[in-house]
């Protein structure tokens, strides 16, 4: 009898155990995870951030699209769990704390309206195009009209890049910085003398995308490096400051070959 009551005791036990474990490994992650900067990753972060949230539903994702600089200055003030820019960290901002992860290569298309006939330019046009040195698209093969340039606004990732690359820091003429990616590409597209840049990753048939010294943007091009106007989407964080539990979910996911798939949908090139 003693023997009977002692397998049954034990066989609860076990079931208990069982019962915890299972528990245990099926419980739903809870929490939050912010994240603040580029506007040029909107469809890159977007996109990782809806699946991660079907595949977590207990956690919120949230995404402020306010400008690389801000997003850097607001991980950097605690505002967020991870920062985005759409540049490489200066080594200022390294030395203040804040580590940088590149999650994608993305290019910058040089974009004009769809009834612009000029299909191609060079480097160096594209340079003489933004610092005013060639004012009339009739000089590059287009109509005669006066050139409008379309730019962001200063801290913007995108504009850094496409500067850095160009060569015309602080010498462009512009004549509207816009906030916003989708505002440059809404503002080319209804002007017919414009032209401006945006992330590859953010174009729409809205608007026309330029050859750039007969290489045309894609994850192909971005990817062997023949297309030279190209710059880092980058995950901020704190050196020195653990992520919340939430946070390094999404942080792991989002770096893990898993997320190539949806980053590459997202017109990004994955690093992974």
């Amino acid at each position: 009898m003693k023997k009977i009551i002692s397998i049954v005791l034990v066989a609860a036990l076990a079931l208990f155990a069982l019962a915890g474990c299972s528990k245990t490994e099926t419980e739903e992650k809870t929490g939050t995870v912010s994240t603040d900067g580029s506007t040029s990753m909107e469809s890159v972060i977007g996109a990782l951030g809806e699946a991660f949230q079907e595949a977590n539903e207990g956690i919120t994702f949230t995404y402020n699209p306010t400008g690389s600089s801000s997003g850097i200055t607001a991980v950097s003030e605690g505002r967020c769990d991870i920062g985005l820019a759409s540049r490489a960290l200066t080594d200022d901002e390294k030395a203040s704390g804040l580590t940088e992860t590149v999650l994608a290569y993305d290019g910058i298309a040089i974009i004009v309206n769809n009834e612009n006939p000029v299909n191609d330019l060079d480097l160096e046009t594209i340079a003489k195009i933004f610092k005013g040195e060639i004012t009339n698209w009739s000089e590059v093969g287009g109509e005669d009209a006066e050139i409008v340039l379309i730019g962001r606004e200063a801290g913007s990732g995108t504009r850094d890049g496409f500067e850095s690359i160009t060569d015309t820091e602080d010498a462009c003429k512009y004549r509207q910085e816009l906030t916003s990616t989708g505002d440059v590409i809404t503002t080319v597209s209804q002007n017919p003398a414009a032209i401006g840049y945006a992330s590859l990753a953010s174009v729409s048939d809205t608007v026309k995308t330029l050859t750039v010294g007969g290489v045309a943007p894609s994850e192909d091009t971005v990817k062997d490096g023949t297309y030279v106007i190209q710059r880092p989407f980058v995950l901020v964080t704190k050196t020195e400051t653990a992520l919340s539990e939430a946070a390094q979910l999404f942080f792991d996911y989002a770096t893990s070959a898993d997320a190539s798939e949806i980053i590459s949908a997202a017109g990004a090139v994955p690093v992974k």
